[in-house]
C-alpha cells in the first residue's frame, strides 16, 4: 500500500488510465497478468467505468462479451482471447464446443456463467449516457435495442434452466459461477466432492501472486477441476448436470441480482415498448420472494442451500445481506439487516482499517483475511452494495459505504481486494473493475452529495 493518498481527479485519471492499459482492442482483460481474458460479471462492471470516459467503447466491452452467448442463452464467465494462451483453466481444458453444439467455436468460452448484473451496468450506462448527453445518449439509445435481446435470452436461460421447480433461487454448479470461488459459503458443498481420476494440470495463479496464502489450496483446486470434468462429461447439459453433479447449490446474492436485473430490463422493455416487460417483472417478484425466504432468523443473515444433503449453508459472508440488493423485507427487516450491515460484525468491526464489507465477517471463525473470499474487503463489492442500497432508499448508509470505499482505493493500487484490518493490496493490482468502481464513484452525478 502506498503512503500517499491520491486526491479525487487523480484517482480518477489513474481509473481511466488502468482501463486503457487493459484493453485489449474490443475487451478489457480482467487483469493486466492473472487474468488475462474477459470474465462476465467484470466486464460487466468494467463496461460501468468505461462509460463515464468513452460511451461507444462500454457498448463495444458488452458486445463482445455477449458474442460469447450460447444457443441456449447462457453466458459464459469467461470469453478467451485468442491472443493470450497463458492462463489456466484455458479454452484447451474447458473443450466446450467439442462437447455440445450450444456452445460457440469462436470465441472460445468457459462453461459456466457468473452473476447476472448485465442488465443493471446497461441500466447505469444509460443513466450515464442520460447525465452526458449529446453523442454519448444518442449512442446508448441505438444501442439498447440489440442488448435488450441477447439479455432477454441469457434471463430466460436463468429462469428456466436453473430455476426449474420454480422456487426463486438460482441453481450453481460450481463455486465459481457465484464469482465468490472459495468463499466459506461452499465449503461444505465442496466437502462433498470426491474427486476422481483427474487430468494433470499445471496452475498459473500461484506463479503471478507470490504469497501463496491469498490463494486457493491445491485440495482446493483439484475439487474445482473435477467439477469441470464432471460438467463435460454431462456435455453441459443442465438437465445432466442437475442429475450427476457433486456440486449443487442455491445461491441467495446471484438470486437477489438477478431479481434487481429483472427489474432492470423490465424498465428497459417498457422504454423500447416491448411485450416481455411483464414477464419479466414475474421474474423479479418470484426470485424477490425466493431470497427473502431463506432469511435465517438466528444469524439474520440469507442462507444458500446444499441441494445434494438438503442442508443451509452456514456462513457468515457477505452473500448473506442479499435481501439489500433486491429488496422484498419489510421496512423494519431491511432496517435491521442495515444495522447489522454496520454493526461490530461487519462494517463496524473495531478492527478494520476502513469501514467496508469484508467478505466474511471478522468475527467468524471462518475469517482469513488474505484469503481472496474468505475475508479481504473487494472495492468493486463495496461499490455494488452502496450502488444497491442508495436504489433502495438507504442512502445514509450507502454514503458511509461510498466514502469508505473511495478511502480504500485512494492508495492508488487499484487492487483486486484489500486486506480489511491492514489495508494492505492484495491480488492482482491495476485490477479494471477496481478501476471501473473508482470511476463510478467518483463521477456518477446521482450520488446524494
Amino acid at each position: 500500500m502506498t503512503s500517499n493518498v491520491l486526491r479525487p481527479r487523480e484517482l480518477a485519471c489513474r481509473a481511466a488510465y488502468v482501463l486503457r492499459g487493459n484493453s485489449a482492442g474490443t475487451m478489457t482483460r480482467a487483469a493486466p497478468d492473472l487474468y488475462p481474458h474477459q470474465w462476465s460479471w467484470d466486464a460487466a462492471f468494467v463496461a460501468v467505468g468505461l462509460a463515464h470516459v468513452d460511451v461507444r467503447r462500454a457498448c463495444l466491452e458488452l458486445d463482445t462479451l455477449f458474442a460469447g452467448q450460447w444457443r441456449t442463452g447462457m453466458l459464459p464467465h469467461i470469453v478467451f482471447d485468442p491472443a493470450e494462451e497463458g492462463y489456466f483453466p484455458g479454452p484447451d481444458r474447458w473443450a466446450c464446443a467439442d462437447h455440445t453444439e450450444d456452445a460457440p467455436r469462436a470465441p472460445r468460452t468457459s462453461g459456466i456463467c457468473q452473476p447476472p448484473v448485465h442488465a443493471l451496468a446497461v441500466e447505469r450506462i444509460a443513466q450515464v449516457a442520460g447525465q452526458r448527453g449529446g453523442g454519448a445518449q444518442a449512442q446508448v439509445a441505438g444501442w439498447l435495442p440489440s442488448a435488450y435481446t441477447r439479455m432477454l435470452a441469457w434471463h430466460r436461460y436463468l429462469a428456466s434452466h436453473r430455476d426449474p421447480t420454480g422456487v426463486g433461487l438460482l441453481t450453481i454448479y460450481h463455486g465459481w459461477e457465484s464469482g465468490m470461488d472459495n468463499s466459506p459459503r461452499w465449503d461444505a458443498a465442496y466437502a462433498g466432492v470426491e474427486v476422481g481420476d483427474l487430468p494433470p494440470y499445471r496452475r498459473r495463479d500461484t506463479t503471478v501472486v507470490a504469497d501463496l496464502s491469498q490463494r486457493p489450496t491445491q485440495q482446493e483446486y483439484d475439487r474445482y477441476l473435477w467439477i469441470v470434468e464432471e460438467l463435460k462429461r454431462a456435455n453441459f447439459d443442465d438437465g445432466r448436470i442437475q442429475e450427476t453433479a457433486s456440486f449443487l447449490t442455491t445461491d441467495v446474492f446471484m438470486s437477489a441480482v438477478f431479481a434487481t436485473a429483472n427489474d432492470a430490463l423490465a424498465g428497459l422493455a417498457r422504454r423500447l415498448g416491448k411485450s416481455e416487460a411483464d414477464e419479466l417483472a414475474e421474474y423479479a417478484e418470484r426470485f424477490r420472494r425466493g431470497v427473502v425466504a431463506t432469511v435465517d432468523p438466528v444469524s439474520g443473515l440469507a442462507l444458500d442451500t446444499d441441494l445434494r444433503s438438503g442442508l443451509p449453508l452456514v456462513a457468515e459472508t457477505l452473500a448473506g445481506f442479499a435481501p439489500l440488493i433486491c429488496g422484498g423485507l419489510s421496512e423494519a427487516a431491511e432496517q435491521q439487516m442495515t444495522r447489522l450491515l454496520e454493526s461490530a460484525r461487519w462494517t463496524g468491526h473495531p478492527s478494520l482499517r476502513h469501514p467496508v464489507l469484508p467478505t466474511t465477517s471478522p468475527a467468524s471463525a471462518d475469517f482469513r483475511a488474505r484469503a481472496y473470499w474468505r475475508g479481504p474487503s473487494w472495492p468493486v463489492i463495496n461499490w455494488f452494495f452502496a450502488l444497491a442500497l442508495s436504489r433502495r432508499g438507504c442512502t445514509d448508509c450507502a454514503d458511509r459505504l461510498r466514502g469508505a470505499t473511495l478511502a480504500q482505493l485512494g492508495d492508488g493500487s487499484l487492487a483486486e481486494y484489500y486486506e480489511p484490518i491492514s489495508g494492505e493490496a492484495l491480488g492482482s493490482l491495476d485490477q479494471s473493475w477496481s478501476a471501473a468502481a473508482a470511476l463510478d464513484l467518483l463521477l456518477a452525478r446521482d450520488w446524494s452529495d
